[in-house]
């Protein structure tokens, strides 16, 4: 069901847009080429940020976390910033990617060096609180270079952080599309050890899973699947927070059915997201990453009060 209704959004979003454009002329033009690379960034931004969020939840057993809990999105934003004032260097329209996707892997490896412990072990809450440190030193550094950059860049800078969905190099979709679906892949083939992890590091542990291992692994792909995403569109907040629990509260708290549901939900409401930010306010468009805050939110708090029951179990 979920993939049908998935093929019908992108079906919906590839013919419509902030200006009207016949169906013939969007051939010859080019325009079905922009926008079908658009539609499937959307797709794939969405899965990853939703399973990340999913991924998140259990590993942290805590279900406020979500895919830029751990400064992820302030270490890509502040690679991306750098890149935008810089201007494009020697790598072209590679740079910003290349240095958002840098920066969230520096922060990726920044925030499990200072979780760890002597004895080699990632407390969960430590990893959490220094997840949080990060995030706020580096969301300030990210500030200031907004507050000095110059006027003719500063809008970029704005635009990026609050998430765009246009490509123009059909590489980088790739790129980012392969490194999503391995992510995607793995969280799945190794479901059950989320669905163990969930119960606490100590019964998991007490039931045969190598818990920092798994901890390990998880944070890894959670975490490359966060930076790849932002590396193409920005920052998207909301879709691995909203997502997750709106698909766990349909089909219940088993990691084998939430993960490739979650990913198709949240490609799903990315997509429709994406169309409704094109067309709300036509002919000018309204970032994403406003949308699926906008979005969000109310709909969200529409699934608590039509399902009063606990899902996190």
């Amino acid at each position: 069901m979920l993939l049908t209704v998935l093929l019908g959004a992108c079906m919906f979003s590839l013919f419509v847009g902030a200006v009207f454009v016949p169906v013939g002329e969007m051939f010859q033009s080019g325009v079905i080429q922009l926008r079908l690379a658009r539609i499937l960034l959307a797709v794939v931004a969405g899965a990853g940020l939703s399973v990340a969020g999913v991924v998140f939840q259990a590993l942290l057993r805590n279900p406020l976390a979500e895919p830029y809990v751990l400064g992820v999105s302030s270490g890509a934003g502040l690679g991306a910033a750098i890149a935008i004032i810089i201007g494009a260097g020697i790598m072209g329209i590679w740079t910003l990617p290349t240095m958002a996707f840098a920066g969230a892997v520096i922060t990726i490896f920044v925030v499990y060096s200072l979780a760890r412990s002597a004895g080699g072990a990632v407390p969960v809450h430590t990893l959490l609180l220094s997840g949080v440190i990060v995030s706020a030193v580096l969301g300030s550094i990210l500030m200031f270079i907004v507050s000095i950059c110059p006027s003719e860049n500063l809008h970029n800078v704005v635009w990026w952080l609050l998430g765009n969905l246009q490509i123009f190099d059909w590489q980088l979709l790739r790129v980012v599309s392969a490194v999503v679906a391995a992510c995607v892949v793995v969280t799945v083939l190794f479901a059950r050890d989320l669905n163990v992890m969930t119960l606490g590091e100590e019964p998991a542990a007490h039931l045969g899973l190598n818990v920092e291992l798994t901890k390990k692994m998880f944070f890894l792909v959670a975490s490359l699947m966060t930076g790849a995403t932002v590396a193409a569109c920005g920052l998207i907040g909301f879709v691995g927070l909203i997502v997750p629990h709106s698909v766990r509260l349909i089909v219940g708290p088993d990691h084998r059915r939430l993960v490739p549901a979650s990913a198709m939900a949240g490609a799903i409401f990315l997509v429709l997201a994406d169309g409704f930010a094109r067309t709300v306010i036509a002919p000018m468009e309204i970032p994403i990453g406003v949308i699926t805050a906008f979005l969000g939110g109310p709909f969200f708090l529409f699934l608590l009060r039509r399902r009063k029951r606990s899902y996190w179990s």
